[in-house]
Protein backbone atom coordinates (compact mmCIF):
# COMPACT_ATOMS: atom_id res chain seq x y z
CA UNK A 1 0.00 0.00 0.00
CA UNK A 2 1.40 3.42 -1.22
CA UNK A 3 -0.38 6.43 0.08
CA UNK A 4 0.35 10.18 0.74
CA UNK A 5 -1.35 11.94 3.66
CA UNK A 6 -1.93 15.38 3.15
CA UNK A 7 -0.85 16.90 6.82
CA UNK A 8 -0.45 20.92 7.29
CA UNK A 9 2.95 21.70 5.56
CA UNK A 10 4.11 18.43 5.67
CA UNK A 11 2.67 14.91 3.32
CA UNK A 12 3.39 11.69 5.11
CA UNK A 13 4.19 9.06 2.59
CA UNK A 14 2.31 5.75 3.46
CA UNK A 15 3.83 2.04 2.46
CA UNK A 16 7.40 2.97 1.82
CA UNK A 17 8.37 1.53 5.40
CA UNK A 18 6.56 1.83 8.78
CA UNK A 19 6.13 5.28 10.16
CA UNK A 20 6.68 5.98 14.07
CA UNK A 21 4.27 7.76 15.91
CA UNK A 22 5.56 9.02 19.03
CA UNK A 23 3.28 9.33 22.23
CA UNK A 24 3.36 12.69 24.06
CA UNK A 25 0.84 12.44 27.47
CA UNK A 26 -0.05 15.67 28.58
CA UNK A 27 -1.45 13.77 31.39
CA UNK A 28 -1.22 13.42 35.13
CA UNK A 29 -2.20 10.06 35.02
CA UNK A 30 -1.32 7.98 31.97
CA UNK A 31 -0.70 4.46 32.67
CA UNK A 32 3.26 4.78 31.68
CA UNK A 33 4.23 8.33 31.89
CA UNK A 34 1.63 9.83 33.39
CA UNK A 35 3.17 13.35 35.12
CA UNK A 36 6.11 13.56 33.10
CA UNK A 37 5.12 15.61 30.61
CA UNK A 38 2.53 17.55 32.37
CA UNK A 39 4.21 21.88 32.38
CA UNK A 40 4.67 22.79 29.22
CA UNK A 41 8.32 22.89 28.97
CA UNK A 42 8.26 19.56 29.68
CA UNK A 43 5.99 18.28 26.77
CA UNK A 44 7.44 20.07 24.60
CA UNK A 45 11.45 19.15 25.26
CA UNK A 46 10.21 15.73 25.25
CA UNK A 47 8.51 16.18 21.38
CA UNK A 48 11.39 17.73 20.57
CA UNK A 49 13.63 14.92 21.68
CA UNK A 50 11.08 12.45 19.60
CA UNK A 51 11.52 14.32 16.43
CA UNK A 52 15.48 13.99 17.30
CA UNK A 53 15.00 10.71 17.28
CA UNK A 54 13.27 10.06 14.17
CA UNK A 55 9.67 10.25 14.93
CA UNK A 56 7.20 10.12 11.34
CA UNK A 57 4.01 11.80 13.59
CA UNK A 58 4.10 13.06 17.50
CA UNK A 59 0.98 11.74 19.26
CA UNK A 60 -0.36 14.82 21.63
CA UNK A 61 -2.94 13.78 24.13
CA UNK A 62 -4.45 15.66 27.26
CA UNK A 63 -6.72 12.78 28.44
CA UNK A 64 -5.84 9.24 29.75
CA UNK A 65 -7.42 6.37 27.90
CA UNK A 66 -5.88 4.03 30.30
CA UNK A 67 -7.90 1.04 31.77
CA UNK A 68 -10.65 2.53 34.72
CA UNK A 69 -9.91 6.17 33.28
CA UNK A 70 -12.48 8.53 34.19
CA UNK A 71 -13.76 11.24 31.68
CA UNK A 72 -12.15 14.59 31.54
CA UNK A 73 -13.88 17.92 30.43
CA UNK A 74 -12.92 19.49 27.33
CA UNK A 75 -11.73 22.42 28.94
CA UNK A 76 -9.40 20.87 31.39
CA UNK A 77 -8.38 18.99 28.69
CA UNK A 78 -7.98 21.77 26.23
CA UNK A 79 -5.34 23.94 29.09
CA UNK A 80 -3.05 20.42 28.58
CA UNK A 81 -2.73 20.16 25.01
CA UNK A 82 -2.90 23.57 23.01
CA UNK A 83 0.21 25.51 24.53
CA UNK A 84 1.76 22.24 23.91
CA UNK A 85 1.12 21.82 20.50
CA UNK A 86 0.83 25.61 19.53
CA UNK A 87 4.56 25.67 20.92
CA UNK A 88 5.90 22.57 19.77
CA UNK A 89 4.18 23.51 15.89
CA UNK A 90 6.95 25.93 15.99
CA UNK A 91 9.64 23.88 17.84
CA UNK A 92 9.36 20.58 14.87
CA UNK A 93 8.67 19.90 11.65
CA UNK A 94 7.35 16.77 12.74
CA UNK A 95 3.95 16.15 11.64
CA UNK A 96 1.55 16.38 15.00
CA UNK A 97 -1.53 14.22 15.70
CA UNK A 98 -4.42 15.10 18.32
CA UNK A 99 -5.31 12.44 20.76
CA UNK A 100 -8.59 13.36 21.42
CA UNK A 101 -12.57 11.92 21.09
CA UNK A 102 -13.65 15.51 21.60
CA UNK A 103 -14.82 17.64 18.42
CA UNK A 104 -14.41 21.12 20.32
CA UNK A 105 -10.41 19.93 21.54
CA UNK A 106 -10.05 18.47 18.17
CA UNK A 107 -11.22 21.66 16.47
CA UNK A 108 -8.67 23.92 18.57
CA UNK A 109 -5.86 21.70 18.33
CA UNK A 110 -6.38 21.31 14.57
CA UNK A 111 -6.01 25.56 14.66
CA UNK A 112 -3.21 25.42 16.76
CA UNK A 113 -1.40 23.50 14.67
CA UNK A 114 -2.03 19.77 14.67
CA UNK A 115 -3.13 18.04 11.42
CA UNK A 116 -4.42 14.60 12.49
CA UNK A 117 -7.23 13.39 14.35
CA UNK A 118 -6.45 10.04 16.48
CA UNK A 119 -9.84 9.02 17.78
CA UNK A 120 -9.85 6.17 20.62
CA UNK A 121 -13.68 5.92 19.64
CA UNK A 122 -14.03 5.83 15.86
CA UNK A 123 -16.30 9.04 15.70
CA UNK A 124 -18.48 7.68 18.27
CA UNK A 125 -17.65 9.94 21.37
CA UNK A 126 -18.46 12.96 19.85
CA UNK A 127 -21.26 13.25 17.08
CA UNK A 128 -20.22 16.39 15.86
CA UNK A 129 -16.61 14.67 15.14
CA UNK A 130 -17.26 13.19 11.74
CA UNK A 131 -18.55 16.36 10.41
CA UNK A 132 -15.26 18.31 11.60
CA UNK A 133 -13.20 16.17 10.32
CA UNK A 134 -14.83 16.39 6.55
CA UNK A 135 -14.58 19.64 6.63
CA UNK A 136 -11.03 20.01 8.09
CA UNK A 137 -9.54 17.41 5.46
CA UNK A 138 -7.83 15.59 7.58
CA UNK A 139 -6.43 12.32 7.96
CA UNK A 140 -8.80 10.33 10.93
CA UNK A 141 -7.60 7.31 13.07
CA UNK A 142 -10.87 5.24 13.65
CA UNK A 143 -10.18 2.95 16.34
CA UNK A 144 -11.12 -0.35 17.95
CA UNK A 145 -12.35 -0.16 21.85
CA UNK A 146 -14.61 -2.80 23.17
CA UNK A 147 -16.33 0.03 26.09
CA UNK A 148 -15.46 3.29 27.73
CA UNK A 149 -12.05 3.15 29.14
CA UNK A 150 -13.86 2.67 32.49
CA UNK A 151 -15.04 -0.66 31.83
CA UNK A 152 -13.26 -2.25 28.84
CA UNK A 153 -10.75 -4.61 30.57
CA UNK A 154 -14.14 -5.89 33.01
CA UNK A 155 -13.71 -9.12 31.48
CA UNK A 156 -13.56 -8.43 27.50
CA UNK A 157 -15.09 -11.55 25.79
CA UNK A 158 -14.58 -12.49 21.70
CA UNK A 159 -15.99 -15.72 19.48
CA UNK A 160 -13.34 -14.39 16.91
CA UNK A 161 -11.09 -11.20 17.78
CA UNK A 162 -9.93 -10.33 14.46
CA UNK A 163 -13.28 -10.87 12.68
CA UNK A 164 -15.32 -9.11 14.98
CA UNK A 165 -12.74 -5.91 15.62
CA UNK A 166 -12.92 -6.37 11.13
CA UNK A 167 -16.49 -6.03 11.22
CA UNK A 168 -16.26 -3.06 13.67
CA UNK A 169 -13.79 -0.97 11.36
CA UNK A 170 -15.26 -1.68 8.53
CA UNK A 171 -18.58 -0.59 9.74
CA UNK A 172 -16.87 3.01 10.97
CA UNK A 173 -14.96 3.33 7.75
CA UNK A 174 -17.89 3.35 5.98
CA UNK A 175 -19.95 5.92 8.50
CA UNK A 176 -16.56 8.08 7.85
CA UNK A 177 -17.46 7.96 4.39
CA UNK A 178 -20.95 8.66 4.55
CA UNK A 179 -20.45 12.16 6.46
CA UNK A 180 -17.77 13.21 4.18
CA UNK A 181 -14.85 11.87 4.99
CA UNK A 182 -12.55 10.93 2.18
CA UNK A 183 -11.32 7.36 1.82
CA UNK A 184 -7.28 8.36 1.90
CA UNK A 185 -7.54 10.50 4.97
CA UNK A 186 -8.64 7.15 7.29
CA UNK A 187 -6.17 5.14 8.96
CA UNK A 188 -7.87 1.96 11.17
CA UNK A 189 -6.53 1.09 14.50
CA UNK A 190 -7.31 -2.34 15.90
CA UNK A 191 -6.71 -1.10 19.76
CA UNK A 192 -4.42 -3.48 21.36
CA UNK A 193 -5.21 -3.61 25.07
CA UNK A 194 -8.16 -1.12 24.41
CA UNK A 195 -10.96 -3.93 26.07
CA UNK A 196 -8.52 -7.21 24.99
CA UNK A 197 -7.31 -10.33 26.67
CA UNK A 198 -3.52 -11.51 26.26
CA UNK A 199 -4.91 -13.73 23.66
CA UNK A 200 -6.78 -11.47 21.41
CA UNK A 201 -3.83 -8.99 21.66
CA UNK A 202 -1.61 -11.61 20.08
CA UNK A 203 -4.43 -12.60 17.63
CA UNK A 204 -4.51 -9.05 16.28
CA UNK A 205 -0.55 -8.46 15.63
CA UNK A 206 -0.56 -12.08 14.01
CA UNK A 207 -3.66 -11.08 11.97
CA UNK A 208 -3.29 -7.53 11.05
CA UNK A 209 -2.49 -8.55 7.21
CA UNK A 210 -6.34 -9.43 7.36
CA UNK A 211 -7.06 -5.58 8.07
CA UNK A 212 -4.91 -4.23 5.41
CA UNK A 213 -7.20 -6.11 3.22
CA UNK A 214 -9.76 -3.29 3.50
CA UNK A 215 -7.12 -0.78 1.81
CA UNK A 216 -6.46 2.24 4.31
CA UNK A 217 -3.19 2.03 6.61
CA UNK A 218 -3.25 0.44 9.70
CA UNK A 219 -2.07 1.54 13.09
CA UNK A 220 -0.88 -0.49 16.24
CA UNK A 221 -0.13 0.53 19.23
CA UNK A 222 1.66 -1.97 21.47
CA UNK A 223 3.88 0.19 23.84
CA UNK A 224 4.35 -0.84 26.95
CA UNK A 225 0.77 -2.54 26.77
CA UNK A 226 -0.48 -4.89 29.88
CA UNK A 227 -0.74 -8.11 28.08
CA UNK A 228 3.28 -7.18 27.32
CA UNK A 229 3.33 -7.01 31.00
CA UNK A 230 1.34 -9.85 31.84
CA UNK A 231 3.54 -12.26 29.49
CA UNK A 232 6.96 -11.07 30.92
CA UNK A 233 5.68 -10.71 34.58
CA UNK A 234 7.48 -7.23 34.41
CA UNK A 235 5.67 -3.39 35.54
CA UNK A 236 5.07 -0.74 33.38
CA UNK A 237 8.71 0.71 33.19
CA UNK A 238 10.37 -2.53 32.77
CA UNK A 239 8.83 -3.33 28.89
CA UNK A 240 10.81 -1.66 26.34
CA UNK A 241 12.31 -5.16 25.46
CA UNK A 242 8.91 -6.29 25.41
CA UNK A 243 7.73 -3.25 23.44
CA UNK A 244 10.49 -4.04 20.71
CA UNK A 245 9.70 -7.57 20.32
CA UNK A 246 6.20 -6.53 19.64
CA UNK A 247 7.33 -3.58 17.39
CA UNK A 248 9.08 -6.12 15.50
CA UNK A 249 5.94 -8.68 15.19
CA UNK A 250 3.64 -5.89 13.94
CA UNK A 251 5.84 -4.42 11.54
CA UNK A 252 6.20 -8.43 9.89
CA UNK A 253 2.57 -8.52 10.19
CA UNK A 254 2.03 -5.46 7.98
CA UNK A 255 1.66 -2.71 10.40
CA UNK A 256 1.87 0.78 8.30
CA UNK A 257 2.02 2.78 11.68
CA UNK A 258 3.73 1.86 14.91
CA UNK A 259 2.56 4.65 18.09
CA UNK A 260 5.32 4.16 20.58
CA UNK A 261 6.69 5.69 23.72
CA UNK A 262 10.16 5.05 23.31
CA UNK A 263 10.73 6.30 19.59
CA UNK A 264 15.01 6.07 19.05
CA UNK A 265 14.74 1.95 19.60
CA UNK A 266 10.87 1.44 18.21
CA UNK A 267 12.23 2.95 14.72
CA UNK A 268 15.66 0.91 14.92
CA UNK A 269 13.44 -2.17 15.19
CA UNK A 270 11.30 -1.03 13.13
CA UNK A 271 13.33 -0.29 10.00
CA UNK A 272 15.09 -4.09 10.63
CA UNK A 273 11.79 -5.51 10.43
CA UNK A 274 10.88 -3.50 7.39
CA UNK A 275 13.47 -4.59 5.74
CA UNK A 276 13.11 -8.52 6.72
CA UNK A 277 9.75 -8.19 5.55
CA UNK A 278 10.31 -6.20 1.97
CA UNK A 279 12.96 -9.08 1.25
CA UNK A 280 10.05 -11.93 1.86
CA UNK A 281 7.68 -10.33 -0.27
CA UNK A 282 9.93 -9.65 -3.19
CA UNK A 283 11.18 -13.31 -3.09
CA UNK A 284 7.47 -14.32 -3.08
CA UNK A 285 6.84 -11.90 -5.72
CA UNK A 286 9.59 -13.73 -7.53
CA UNK A 287 7.66 -17.29 -7.03
CA UNK A 288 4.46 -16.01 -8.40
Amino acid sequence: MNRTLKCGRESISIGKRTLVMGILNVTPDSFSDGGKFLSVEAAVAQGKKMAGEGADIIDVGGESTRPGAIKLPAAEELTRVIPVIENLRMAVKVPLSIDTYKSEVARKALAAGACIINDVTALRGDRKMAQLAADAKVPVVLMHMKGTPRTMQKRPHYRNAVGEISDFLRERASFAIRNGIKSENIIIDPGLGFGKRIEDNIDIIRGLEKFRRFGYPVLVGPSRKSFIGNILGLSVEERREGTLAAVTACVLNGADIVRVHDVREARHAALVAGAIRARAIRRQGRKD
